[in-house]
């Protein structure tokens, strides 16, 4: 069905009806997954990967995902939403059921936030978690360990009927100053997508881009500028999906990620429909309307897991004082697209929002590893809370966005504006 040849109105209707049956379905097939290959940007910004053996291939035979079916909304042309991103014009699209991630199921969730972990290291590392008795660590890591682009694996099924990505996130925080060989260009990545102005904190940042007008404005045509570089992670992202449907034209694909990973997962996942399950990553919606991302029918196939003792999702990891500040990002940002699963672990477990609530295994090991923990409130142990949409949201309320320089020919530009 062809959404561009239906009015507006009927559209929004027609996604709600075959949204909602399926919010409380239960789920149709369980899905094991097998570590297929790596991939990383390479020193040309090329997308390379490195294929696993069979033999030496991650199975999780044992231990299964749980699907659920999904509505997505796709572009009926998978070249459309970059060719249409700044001269105009409407994406038209597709609307499928798929078999997306379970996420009400906590055991789903824990396992691709392992699998999301791994996208970090490397097997036998103090910080591998291992998914399954048949989780073979022998296999080759697939890319250089001092390559400083982005990086991941990519599982599958046996049958290649569903294939997961996952996406590496941030690594700069902790110990301060020791983040690895990509902490440059992941910095460079979160100060132009999750800052309000170019990373202009304080007249002691060196800004990312050129954007400040003073007293607090920004340029908004310079803004969508700086974001439109091909070797920058988005595009790299756009690459990436592109050859992964080249290799697995028929399979249905998921996309994961933690941090800025995570929320890279979901600016490619509404780019081309597909479901993405995000951990932990800083508020993307504001860097979706600077993309010029496309406006789908519904973006609930997004959805971002997070807690609130985490200072980066919720939008609060700013100020002088701020663990933000003195390792020099500026994650301004509080909006997430899609809708949003929140373990509430100030109120409910006692934690301070703090930076050391950040890293994935705070989530893994203190939120999703627990089985008796009743998030939801309804007496069953293990249950997830409630994904809502983040309403009433609205990023930067307090700088003023122009066409200050008459830099894009876009007019006058607010910041709250986006997908929702």
């Amino acid at each position: 069905m062809l959404y561009n040849l239906l009015p507006t109105t009927l559209q929004l209707f027609l996604a709600s009806l075959l949204w909602q049956p399926h919010s409380n379905a239960p789920s149709n097939r369980n899905l094991s997954f097998e570590l297929r290959h790596q991939h990383a940007l390479s020193n040309t910004s090329r997308v390379v990967f490195s294929d696993t053996l069979p033999d030496a291939a991650f199975t999780m035979d044992n231990i299964h995902v749980r699907t659920k079916k999904t509505t997505v909304f796709k572009p009926v042309s998978q070249a459309l939403p970059q060719s249409t991103r700044f001269r105009g014009g409407n994406v038209p699209w597709d609307v499928s059921e798929v078999d997306g991630p379970d996420i009400e199921d906590r055991e789903t969730l824990l396992l691709l936030a392992k699998m999301a972990n791994n996208a970090y290291t490397e097997p036998g590392k103090s910080d591998w978690y291992d998914i399954g008795p048949n989780y073979n660590i022998t296999y080759p890591f697939g890319w250089e360990p001092d390559a400083d682009g982005f990086r991941g694996h990519i599982f599958s099924t046996p049958d290649n009927s569903t294939v997961v990505v996952s996406i590496k996130g941030t690594s700069i925080f902790w110990p301060i100053g020791a983040g690895g060989p990509t902490q440059t260009k992941d910095k460079l990545n979160d100060n132009l997508l999750f800052s309000c102005c170019c990373a202009r904190v304080s007249r002691t940042w060196s800004t990312v881009c050129g954007c400040y007008e003073g007293e607090k404005r920004c340029d908004q045509g310079c803004l969508e500028k700086s974001l439109t570089e091909e070797s920058l992670f988005y595009s790299v992202g756009i690459n990436l999906y592109n050859n992964i449907t080249y290799m697995y034209p028929d399979s249905n694909i998921w996309l994961i990620g933690h941090s800025l990973g995570g929320a890279l997962a979901s600016l490619v996942g509404v780019t081309f429909g597909v479901p993405v399950v995000a951990f932990e990553a800083p508020a993307e919606r504001l860097a979706a309307s600077r993309l010029h991302l496309p406006s789908p029918p519904s973006v609930q196939h997004v959805t971002h897991v997070y807690n609130t003792g985490d200072p980066i999702p919720m939008g609060t990891c700013t100020g002088i004082g701020s663990t933000c500040n003195t390792v020099g990002v500026a994650l301004e940002t509080r909006c997430h697209l899609g809708q949003t699963i929140k373990y509430d672990t100030v109120s409910q477990l006692g934690w301070s929002a703090n930076i050391i609530h950040h890293g994935i295994s705070a989530l893994i090991e203190g939120v999703l590893a627990d089985d008796k923990k009743d998030w939801r409130g309804n007496g069953v142990n293990g249950s997830v809370p409630e994904a809502r949409p983040e309403e009433d949201c609205v990023d930067c309320f307090d700088w003023t966005f122009g066409d200050f320089r008459n830099a894009s020919g876009v007019g006058a530009a607010g910041c709250g504006g986006g997908l929702l």
